[in-house]
Formats: structure tokens, C-alpha cells, sequence
């Protein structure tokens, strides 16, 4: 995994626009409809074409596919793994209770977010029966050559690339254990057979040469969730047992091939309920990853960077903090940007340990959106500005 030496990398957390031709694909595919798949697979070619150019032109240096292929960062599991039906039962975050004007403004928008008991886009199911990753891993063989191919052809250089993949953790709490179907006793039984067989996933992408992006909210978001009316101890004791699935997943790959992203949930609302980073810094810090990418930009956590003064990271890992918001189409001033940058370097001491990002993904769900793609490409362009403007100033 690279780092920042000469002047400041950027990079962004995975999810990028999706062209409406391959949207409208996608959301076929998920009601089940029949559609063709050497259409789907121009579609994927000629989206995948284009997002590399953007990113190019907006000066990324650690570049990703977008998760153009999946309905979801995290629902795309129930695509390669068996074991799944039903579904499942899932909370909604706090804000749309606490808050019913903001509810009632996003119901008038047409958010189904608000309007749903459940904190996801579209009908997760549960786990009802063993869980077995396809052993022919064709999605994500298809996957991977895709964006090999278009690498290949677009005649453009990236400093690195990366690929995302769900975690253990946020699949247990979001494709649900269920307690009369699962053949599993426990969430932590459950939890170990998600480890054992995503590790074919996660171990073929580093194979690929990518760096392996974990999308963990679990680790943040599950606070006002499943733990919303218990103890902070009692999901901080969730939280370690999510870092421990997780290193069971990683054990074969070493951990500078890895970044891990934690969320607090990717939407425009108050985030009320946060929980706070501090107790979880000491825990995160347990797992087998060279980076630990953190919102850092939107309003309810830019102040996390002080944490970094007295809660270090171990030495050898790398942050990559979010210096751009995506839930909204105001664009940061460059300047903005680089004093963000600045301050997450201030505190960790170590200039190139830092790498920019955004704070989450343009599009975690297909169709689900806050900005329009030319702000979403623009945004990544005035990062790298930020970037430039900053390592003008510390190199």
C-alpha cells in the first residue's frame, strides 16, 4: 500500500454514479427480471470506461472500480453466497423518530428510507440455512475482469487500485441470523462461517493485485441500531467481536493489502445518535489492516481528528480521512480541503501517513444518491486540488 511520499494521495471510499442505462439494469435484475447479459456486460464496459476517465481527470491517484456491479456495498453477498431467503428484520436509525419534520421532508422527496422500519434501501433477506460462497466465484471473477480489461484499455496509470467487499460484521447485521431457520446457535457461529467463506473473496481480489477495501458500518453504525436501547459496553463488546471474524478473514493476506472503511451511516440527516470514535479508536486499531479509512469531513465528525493526538495509531498504519462530505452538493473550497488535510497531519504527526478521501461513497446502493454526478466528479476534483494546495505546503 503506498503511501504519501512527496506530496499528499488521494483516493475515495468505492461507490461512484452509475450510468441510468446500467441503473435501470441493475434494478431489474434485483425484481428478478430476465436480462441479457452480454447487454449487461457492454453496460458495465462502457460505465466502467467512463468512471476510470473521470477519476483520472479529477486527479485520483488510488483508483476503484465504483461497485458498479452490485446493487449494494454489502447486499451484493447475497448474489455469491447461498444460505440466504426470506427476509429480514432489520431496525431504522433514530433520526426519523427524533426527528418527524425531517422525516416527513424526506418522505415529501421521495425518500424510502424515511418511510421504511429499516435502516437499508432495499429488502435484505436473512440467513435461513448454510452459508457457502459460490465455489466458481464467477460475480466476482466477472467482477475483476472487467475492471482489468478496462484498466488495460483505457490508457490511463493509477498510483494503485482498490476493490471493496463487505465484512463479516456488516453482513451478520444486516442479512440477519435467522433464529428458527439459521443453522447457527449464535451470532459469533454465524459470524465465523461469514469469515470463512468471504475469505475466498477477499483473497482473490488481493490476488488481482488491488489493494482490499473492508467496508465495516457495523463497527459504528449498529450503535443506534441493534444496540440503540443498550449499554455502549455492550455493542463496544459487538464491536471486538467483529474485529476478532475479521482477522479470522484476513489471516492469509498481509495486512498493508488492506484498508478498512468505518461508517457511521451514509445519509443527509442530524446523525443524532453517533456514537462517539473515542472508545472505539483502541478497538479498530486491533485489526489486521494497514489503513483505517473515518468520515473527517461532514459536520457531526469533524472534530475526530483531535482524537488522533491522544489515541495514535499503531506506527505502521496509514489514515485515510474523509476531507470531502457526500451527502451534499455544497462543494468544499480547495482550501477547506487542505486544512482539513492539515489537521489530520498535525495530529498524527506524519505527513505521509495520511492520504485524502471522502467521507463514504457517492451511490452505496444503486439509485440511492444525495449528489448529482457532476458535483460528486467535481468534489473528487477540488480534493485533489485541496491535496495539491497542502503538499505545497508541508513537502
Amino acid at each position: 500500500m503506498h503511501r504519501s511520499e512527496g506530496r499528499f494521495l488521494t483516493t475515495h471510499v468505492g461507490s461512484l454514479p452509475r450510468s441510468p442505462r446500467l441503473l435501470s439494469m441493475l434494478l431489474a435484475k434485483e425484481q428478478g427480471e430476465k436480462v441479457d447479459a452480454a447487454a449487461f456486460a457492454h453496460q458495465i464496459e462502457q460505465d466502467l470506461n467512463a468512471v476510470l476517465d473521470h477519476q483520472y481527470k479529477a486527479g485520483i491517484d488510488i483508483a476503484g472500480d465504483g461497485e458498479l456491479p452490485r446493487i449494494g456495498f454489502s447486499f451484493y453477498v447475497k448474489d455469491r453466497m447461498s444460505g440466504f431467503g426470506g427476509v429480514a428484520k432489520r431496525g431504522n436509525v433514530t433520526d426519523f423518530a427524533k426527528f418527524p419534520d425531517f422525516a416527513a421532508l424526506k418522505l415529501a422527496s421521495g425518500s424510502k428510507f424515511a418511510g421504511s422500519k429499516s435502516a437499508t434501501i432495499y429488502q435484505a433477506p436473512e440467513c435461513v440455512a448454510r452459508v457457502e460462497y459460490d465455489p466458481h466465484q464467477a460475480a466476482a471473477r466477472q467482477e475483476l475482469d472487467a475492471f482489468a480489461q478496462a484498466l488495460g484499455s483505457s490508457g490511463v496509470q493509477f498510483r494503485e487500485t482498490f476493490v471493496t467487499a463487505a465484512t463479516p460484521g456488516i453482513i451478520s447485521t444486516t442479512l440477519l441470523r435467522s433464529p428458527d431457520k439459521a443453522p447457527y446457535a449464535s451470532d459469533r457461529d454465524y459470524l465465523f462461517a461469514l469469515a470463512d467463506e468471504l475469505r475466498k473473496e477477499y483473497e482473490l481480489i488481493v490476488s488481482r493485485g488491488h489493494v482490499l477495501q473492508l467496508d465495516a458500518p457495523d463497527l459504528a453504525l449498529e450503535r443506534q441500531i441493534m444496540f440503540v436501547d443498550r449499554p455502549l459496553q455492550a455493542f463496544l463488546d459487538r464491536v471486538t467481536l467483529h474485529i476478532e471474524t475479521l482477522n479470522r478473514a484476513l489471516i492469509n493476506i498481509p495486512p498493508d493489502r488492506v484498508r478498512l472503511h468505518v461508517c457511521w451511516g451514509n445519509w443527509d440527516g442530524p446523525h443524532i445518535d453517533d456514537v462517539e470514535l473515542e472508545p472505539l479508536l483502541p478497538l479498530l486499531y486491533q485489526a489486521r489492516v494497514g489503513a483505517l479509512s473515518l468520515a473527517g469531513a461532514n459536520p457531526r465528525h469533524q472534530h475526530d481528528y483531535k482524537l488522533f493526538r491522544r489515541i495514535p495509531p499503531p506506527k505502521e498504519m496509514i489514515l485515510i480521512p474523509g476531507v470531502v462530505d457526500v451527502t451534499n452538493n455544497y462543494l468544499e473550497h480547495p482550501e477547506v480541503v487542505a486544512d482539513r488535510i492539515e489537521r489530520f497531519v498535525e495530529a498524527l504527526g506524519d505527513r505521509s501517513r495520511v492520504i485524502a478521501s471522502t467521507d463514504c461513497g457517492f451511490s452505496t446502493f444503486a439509485g440511492y444518491v444525495m449528489v448529482g454526478e457532476d458535483v460528486a466528479w467535481e468534489k473528487l476534483r477540488i480534493m485533489s486540488e485541496g491535496a495539491r494546495l497542502a503538499s505545497e505546503r508541508l513537502w
